[in-house]
Parts: structure tokens; sequence; C-alpha cells
């Protein structure tokens, strides 16, 4: 009895420990695109699409092979006659018309269609068109998620940052109070630095919604469910370090490369195929079928075969100028998808120009930005001292304090910048490192 009473209290922890595993994702950035490549609803979707595709192709081809069906029919004539005079003056010969059935067994095979040639084409055009739907979905998901690692990790600084500088100052306002109650500091300052706490404990708690924001935005986009714990491995300061910047600025653009460039390409394909059909549509058609008939009931004079085999040829002749007029708008859309690819390039140059040009600059404001922190900290500390000594008025101190606090948001806000336009400039290149 002991012993199933352990088995039973060792599994009962075994699917606790199972489903806290379940709950709780452990990831650095790598890991997370991973993951989010695996569970991301869009990237299911577009996976999906690829998938509708390949069938599509499929059915086009299967569209030629043999078309086997069968069919039955039944009619009565309700009694009705034939009347035949085989001779004049000779009375006519009354023939009932019986209940007949019959059932049909019919092979169709296509033996040339010029539509049905473009529209493998065209299928064959669509599904390479979904995979590169596919790859632009997971540059964008990639993005997205990458976007929201940061912006966790950012929120998550934030936090710290003003945790960090309200826990020093309510030390400063402790020790204050004793300076208060001795007369070195006036009340008026204590009052001050106690307005100081109060807003930078409204500033704590709001970044601790913030920093839930962003981790449900991440939840979204790792395609986890909302009570999953996300623990992140890796800090602003590594990724900043591992971001490998002379890569990117030093990296050659080409923007038939791109994925845009490649759909639009692909776009000018099938425009082409549908021209290709429009005209197909002048062409003759031909089909063979094979026909078995078996009389279920059969009348008193039958002269139809059992079995039949044929040909079928169709030929357009006259249309009154809907295939001329159809085939003139695929025209107009083919040179209307050229001029969008001839666009598509110059905007992709343009892009490129402004992505590095955004980069560059906040490379530059983040090492300024770099440099603002640590005066500011310097002149805080060698500040905070005077207050202490009585040497300086509460609002000098605040004054202080709040320019470290700026400069630190701008330093983090800095970073972010930065890993931002690295990411966009690598999306547009179509390599995410």
């Amino acid at each position: 009895m002991n012993a199933k009473l352990i088995v039973l209290i060792l599994l009962f922890l075994l699917k606790i420990d199972t489903l806290s595993a379940q709950d709780r994702l452990v990831l650095d950035l790598q890991t997370a695109r991973e993951y989010a490549l695996e569970h991301n609803k869009a990237m299911k979707n577009a996976g999906f699409a690829i998938t509708k595709s390949e069938y599509a192709v499929r059915e086009a081809i299967a569209n030629g092979l043999p078309q086997v069906n069968a069919s039955a029919d039944y009619s009565n004539a309700l009694g009705a006659v034939i009347s035949i005079r085989f001779a004049e003056g000779m009375p006519p010969t009354e023939i009932d018309i019986k209940p007949q059935s019959n059932f049909y067994f019919n092979v169709g095979q296509l033996v040339f269609s010029g539509n049905y040639i473009v529209g493998i084409q065209a299928a064959r055009l669509y599904r390479d068109l979904s995979k590169l739907n596919h790859e632009k979905t997971g540059l964008e998901v990639i993005a997205q998620l990458t976007d929201a690692y940061y912006l966790v990790l950012i929120s998550g600084q934030m936090k710290h940052l003003l945790e960090q500088n309200l826990e020093n100052l309510r030390g400063l306002y402790n020790k204050t109070t004793v300076l208060e109650h001795v007369g070195i500091i006036e009340k008026t300052d204590l009052d001050q630095l106690w307005i100081q706490v109060n807003t930078l404990q409204n500033a704590v708690t709001s970044s601790e919604r913030q920093l839930e924001l962003a981790t449900n935005l991440l939840r979204l986009q790792l395609g986890a469910g909302v009570e999953t714990e996300i623990v992140l491995t890796q800090t602003l300061d590594q990724l900043i370090d591992d971001a490998g910047f002379e890569n990117s600025i030093l990296q050659q653009f080409h923007a038939s490369q791109t994925v845009d460039y490649r759909m639009m390409q692909h776009q000018e394909m099938i425009s082409e195929t549908m021209v290709n059909m429009r005209r197909a549509n002048a062409l003759p058609t031909l089909s063979a079928f094979y026909r078995y008939t078996y009389k279920l009931l059969k009348p008193d004079f039958d002269m139809t075969p059992a079995n039949m085999v044929g040909l079928q040829l169709n030929i357009p002749l006259f249309s009154s100028g809907v295939r001329y007029y159809q085939t003139r708008q695929a025209i107009i859309d083919l040179k209307t998808v050229r001029n969008n690819l001839e666009l598509i390039d110059d905007q992709l140059q343009i892009q490129e120009k402004q992505l590095r040009f955004n980069f560059n600059n906040a490379i530059e404001t983040y090492n300024n930005q770099k440099n603002n922190v640590e005066v500011s900290r310097r002149v805080y500390q060698s500040l905070k001292l005077k207050y202490e000594q009585g040497l300086i008025s509460g609002l000098d101190l605040i004054a202080a304090d709040n320019n470290y606090l700026r400069a630190e948001t701008d330093y983090i806000s800095a970073k972010m910048q930065v890993l931002n336009s690295r990411l966009q400039l690598e999306k547009l290149y179509g390599e995410i490192n």
C-alpha cells in the first residue's frame, strides 16, 4: 500500500515538473527566433499556403489525366406509341415505347489544350511565389520577434535603473532626515527630496506595467501561451557587443537579391503566363473519349452500340473581339508589373541609403550618450556629497538627479536605436544575424 502511494506521489511530482517546463521558456535571442519560426501563427499560415499551392499544381496536372465517371438514366414515355407506315395504302404499324434505362461508363482523355499547358506553368509559378512569401514572412517574424526581445530588455533595464535610483534616494532621504533633526538641512529640502522619492515610485510602478506589456508582445510573437513564463538570458550590452556593426556598414547592397524584388520578378513571370493563357484561348482543344453502354431496360428496337470511342475537336472561330480584348488587358497588366519592378528597385535603393544613414547616426548618438552618462554620474556623485555636507540645496541635488536619470534613459534609448536600425538594415538585406 505504501509502495503504491509513493509511486503515485512520484508520478504526480513528475507531472508538475513537466507542466512547469512547458510553461517556462529560457531564451537567448537565437533560440527565441528558432522558437518563433516553429510556433508563430503567421509562419504556420505561410506554410499552409505552400502546401495549398503544391496541391494546386497537382490539380492542374490532374486536369489533363484520364477522367473516369459513370452515370445512369431512366425514361418512360407514359404509354406513347410510334406509328410507322411501311408503304402507302398500308395501315400504320404501332410500336409501343417501352421504358428504358441505361448505365454509362465514360473515360475522357485530354489530347491537346493550350490552356492546360499554360495552366500548369502558372500553378508552378504561384507555388514558387508562395515559397517566396514564406521566406518574407520568416524575415518579418524574426524582425518582429527581435524587436519584441529588445523591447523587453529595454523595459527591464529601465525598471532596474529606476528601482536603483529610488533605492539610492530613499537612503539619501533617511540620512537627510537625521540631518534635518540636527538643523544641518532645512525642512524644505527634506520635503523636496520626499516629492522626488514619490515621483520615482510612480515611475517604477509604470515601468513594471510597461515590462508586462512588452513581455506579452514577446509571447505573441513567439506563439507562446499568455501564461508562459519567459526568461531572457541575454542583456542589451551583450547584444551591442555581438552586433558586428562593421559588417553591416561594409556590406554591399543589391536590390535584386531582396525578397521583395524577387517576388515582383515572379509576379512579372506570372503576368507573362497570363498573357500566354489569353492567347491560348484561340487554340483548338482536342480530347478523346470511350463510352460503354449497358441496357438495364431494353427497348424492342435498339441500335445503340455497347462500346464507342471517338475524338472531339473544339476550334474557336469568332468571339466578337472578346479574346482580343482579354489579351490586351493581360498585356497592360504585364506592363504595369514591369513598371512596378523598376519602381521597387528605385525604392529599395533609396530605402537602403536611408537605413544606412539611420544606422550610422544611431552609432554616433550611442557613443555620445555613453560619454554623457559617465559625466552625469560623476556630477551627481559630487553634488550628492556636497548636499550631505550642507553645501548645496535640495533643488540642486534633485536637478542633478534628474539630469543623471535623463542621461541614463537617453543612453538606453540610444542602445535601442542602434539595435533597431541595424535590424531594419539587415531585414532589407534579407540576412538577420
